[in-house]
């Protein structure tokens, strides 16, 4: 039996065909069976292209209803798709098409003509546009039957490359098959309780692995429906969610809805569901929107490189500051991050992950891949954190993030948590900068809440009782916003580069 991800997906599909799949305000309904039929005559498209199974069809457009059906049309043809941020200025984009050497490369209609330089130096690769409603590739698909039998693929075949960010050192290409996709919607479907009844509301971009995979895959696996919307606006959320059952975000969506006073018990009445992921969500968040609407965030701790690991419970305790036990069928251990050897509970280390989610490697990097796993098929995650005595994992921030401070080690997480909790703080990002005494002193950067009285000496005085010394910033600076990524995640990177001469 194929194991083709679309194939396996779609014997849950509903009986009724008709049924709406997705629902983008102001445009015409997508249905199940229209999502079958146009998806086939993508997939009839790209094959007229040259596209074969395991090729890379990379694509950098915006969200749109015809970016998601190229998605889906690939996975059936057994082509790789590559993903792109479509923020990513043409130089950037030459690393991404000369590592993955793709045979169709889609973006959009404006882009065309510098993409077509790069595409230029790529034998036998083609480039068609996309766009809401538009686009050669479009054209093509319209012109095509619509009838197209899934190609046969096995669980360990690659269906899709996503780049890491590559904020240290260059990008990687984490190489996810159709069975990591399948198996992780497997556990997530059952540990959130998604049925056909679900409506899904979108705003994610699907360039990256929670809008693409987790919100996209979930949805047809249980067959029901999401309202797809093109970007985060949060009066337009709060306009669409009466119509919706389950919102998954990342926390600037949560802060953002926190800011406007239509968001209320009333006005969530029919939600079942909110979930939050790919940044960590602060406590006093979670606190403040429970309170205003009596609905606890779901947080749960994800990769590019292995999907969605762990998850709070659905039917049990959702705790501040968690991302909850590991999901049905994956391993999560915390060890030491010089002898690899594991942990008791409650110290902190490095998180492996072992299990069917847990990415085949990196694209073209052996030495890599084997770097980053152990023997007995454990992950290095990267990320620093400790398991209470219930299996609940706390996340310390990335083992990079991790400061030395006079020999002692500083988790940035439990000093950013004593800041969000002071009066006035809306966020806070603490990092390391080179210290002549220290090697490495503690800084922390400040965004502060519209209308709040805030300096440096109400923040010392505020920790002074609730941080050992050595975790007490030794400079605060006061800033109006941080630095984030599309997803939502702070770029600390940035602000290492901003603030690296502070102690000099």
């Amino acid at each position: 039996m194929s194991e083709n991800l679309f194939s396996v997906l779609k014997t849950n599909f509903p009986e009724d065909l008709n049924k709406t799949f997705l629902q983008q305000p102001g445009e015409p309904v997508l249905t199940y069976g229209g999502l079958v039929e146009r998806s086939g005559q993508f997939a009839n498209a790209i094959v007229a292209l040259g596209v074969k199974p395991g090729d890379r069809v990379a694509v950098q457009v915006e969200k749109s209803i015809e970016a998601m059906i190229l998605y889906v049309a690939t996975v059936r043809t057994g082509a790789i798709y590559l993903p792109l941020n479509p923020a990513y200025t043409i130089s950037e984009l030459r690393y991404f098409l000369g590592d993955a050497e793709p045979t169709l490369v889609v973006c959009k209609p404006e882009s065309r003509d510098g993409v077509a330089e790069l595409v230029a130096a790529l034998p036998g690769c083609a480039l068609e546009t996309l766009m809401a409603g538009g686009g050669s590739l479009v054209e093509k698909a319209a012109a095509s039957p619509g009838a197209f039998t899934d190609v046969p693929r096995a669980a360990d075949d690659i269906a899709a490359i996503l780049y890491t960010s590559g904020t240290t050192g260059r990008s990687k290409g984490a190489m996810l098959t159709h069975g990591n996709l399948f198996s992780n919607v497997e556990a997530l479907k059952a540990s959130w309780r998604f049925s056909a009844d679900d409506v899904l509301l979108h705003a994610l971009p699907i360039f990256h692995t929670h809008g693409l995979f987790v919100a996209t895959n979930l949805t047809l696996r249980s067959g029901s429906s999401m309202i797809y919307m093109p970007s985060f606006d949060a009066d337009t959320m709060l306009r669409e969610m009466p119509k919706a059952s389950v919102m998954m975000g990342v926390p600037t969506f949560y802060s953002r809805l926190l800011t406007k006073p239509g968001l209320t018990r009333e006005a969530t009445a029919g939600m079942r569901l909110f979930i939050s992921g790919s940044a960590p969500l602060s406590a006093e968040v979670h606190k403040e929107f429970s309170a205003r609407t009596g609905h606890e965030i779901l947080e749960r701790y994800g990769m590019t490189e292995t999907n969605m690991n762990t998850s709070n419970l659905y039917d049990g305790a959702r705790i501040p500051g968690s991302v909850g036990p590991a999901l049905p069928g994956v391993e999560v251990r915390i060890t030491d991050l010089k002898t690899g050897e594991s942990l008791p509970r409650g110290e902190a280390g490095g998180i492996e992950i072992r299990g069917p989610n847990v990415f085949k490697g990196y694209w073209r990097m052996p030495e890599k891949t084997k770097e980053d796993f152990r023997e007995d098929g454990f992950f290095k995650s990267g990320d620093v954190g400790y398991m209470d005595e219930d299996g609940y994992v706390y996340i310390a921030g990335r083992s990079r993030d991790l400061i030395i401070t006079g020999g002692l080690n500083v988790y940035p997480a439990e000093v950013e948590a004593a800041l969000d909790a002071i009066p006035g703080v809306a966020e806070s990002a603490v990092i390391g900068v080179p210290h002549a005494d220290f090697g490495e002193g503690v800084v922390a950067v400040v965004a502060r809440r519209s209308g709040a009285a805030l300096d440096e000496d109400v923040i010392r005085d505020a920790l002074k009782d609730q941080l050992a010394k050595f975790k007490q910033p030794k400079k605060v600076f006061i800033v109006t916003d941080l630095p984030r990524n599309v997803m939502g995640k702070i770029q600390k990177n940035m602000l290492r580069e901003e603030f690296a001469k502070t102690f000099d």
